[in-house]
């Protein structure tokens, strides 16, 4: 079973792209607690209408909660070294704490159509 829930805090505003076929993606990275007193990052990429939600809605330092999947990148660096990161597929974000930038007067983070 491949899971994750993540609890973390965006280290930029999301980037944006489009797929060949025209399907919103956005990324980003996120800082989480991975011991006490370590600090980790993973990337996280979003599709489709979650991508566009992340797009209008975080920013760098929005706390969120993520669930999702996680996935291995690999690829071959320039000197000819295999090279590998882990990325999380995201499924679903919970907004913990925002600065409301993309919401309008009175509407609230439950309020986004997910």
């Amino acid at each position: 079973m491949n899971v994750c829930v993540l609890t973390g805090n965006l280290g930029a505003d999301p980037e944006s792209s489009y797929s060949s076929e025209g399907t919103p993606i956005a990324s980003f990275n996120i800082a989480f607690k991975a011991t006490k007193k370590k600090t980790a990052w993973i990337k996280v990429t979003c599709f489709n209408k979650l991508a566009e939600i992340a797009q209008a809605y975080l920013h760098k330092g929005a706390k969120i909660a993520i669930h999702g999947t996680l996935d291995q990148d690999k690829w071959e660096s320039k000197s000819g070294e295999t090279r590998s990161a882990f990325k999380l597929i995201a499924n679903n974000i919970e907004f913990i704490k925002t600065d409301g930038r993309g919401f309008e007067n009175g509407q609230n983070p439950e309020d986004v159509p997910f």
